[in-house]
């Protein structure tokens, strides 16, 4: 996601940073999440966690596609396909935080409005990863 140069190393050290934060919000889910919450409640904490985790993978394989392309010297085509995969990786990263942020946020008490962004959420990810794909497909 960086100007020029490498573009993936944005998406990599995003990736990192949201495995990170899913990781431990796996460990509170697993360790401090109060006892008497219903069963629904924590079947949502728990896919949010899921979806942050498969979500920032495939952010770090996207960072991890764009690391190996280089700016210098494409085509305005190659370009503007190396740009769709770019912008992709953003979206994916709006997708991550709408979904589960908002699952997140209604797990701990958030007004029942939020839940609004979480499909929004989802359907950013398809978009994303659709995206993505005709991005590389073109490149």
């Amino acid at each position: 996601m960086a100007a020029s140069g490498s573009p993936g190393r944005g998406s990599l050290a995003l990736a990192a940073m949201l495995l990170a934060l899913a990781t431990i919000a796996g460990a509170v889910g697993a360790h401090a999440l109060p006892h008497d919450w219903p069963a629904r409640r924590v079947h949502v904490y728990n896919v949010a966690v899921r979806y942050q985790f498969y979500q920032s993978l495939g952010l770090l394989g996207m960072g991890l596609w764009l690391q190996s392309r280089t700016l210098d010297g494409l085509s305005a085509p190659l370009r503007a396909a190396l740009h769709k995969c770019r912008t992709a990786a953003r979206v994916l990263l709006v997708a991550i935080v709408l979904f589960s942020g908002s699952l997140y946020a209604l797990c701990l008490g958030a007004p029942h409005w939020v839940g609004v962004l979480t499909p929004l959420g989802g359907v950013l990810m398809i978009a994303a990863w659709v995206w993505f794909a005709l991005g590389v497909w073109r490149s």
